[in-house]
């Protein structure tokens, strides 16, 4: 006989054979204690882009969602005053 499989057996995710444990991240210029990002800091600026010119992520810098958004305008003032590149795509 067929038994019908429940939504709660489907749902079940798999854990891995080990708990993997990631790295806290902090916003660095939290920690810095940088209060106004300077467009014109082209090596800073340079840390949170990629290798083909694109802003990198919260996730992936550990930047929080204030410093963030000056971040990325920043870095747009830069490209707008052809410090930094454009992305390629």
């Amino acid at each position: 006989m067929f038994s019908i499989a429940r939504s709660s057996d489907r749902n079940k995710k798999k854990s891995p054979a080990y708990p993997r444990k990631q790295k806290r991240r902090y916003c660095y210029f939290c920690k810095e204690k940088i209060n106004w990002i300077d467009y014109k800091d082209v090596g800073m600026l340079r840390r949170f882009l990629s290798e083909r010119g694109k802003i990198r992520p919260r996730r992936v810098t550990g930047t929080c969602t204030q410093h963030q958004a000056e971040l990325a305008k920043a870095i747009k003032n830069a490209r707008e005053v052809a410090l930094l590149p454009y992305p390629h795509k």
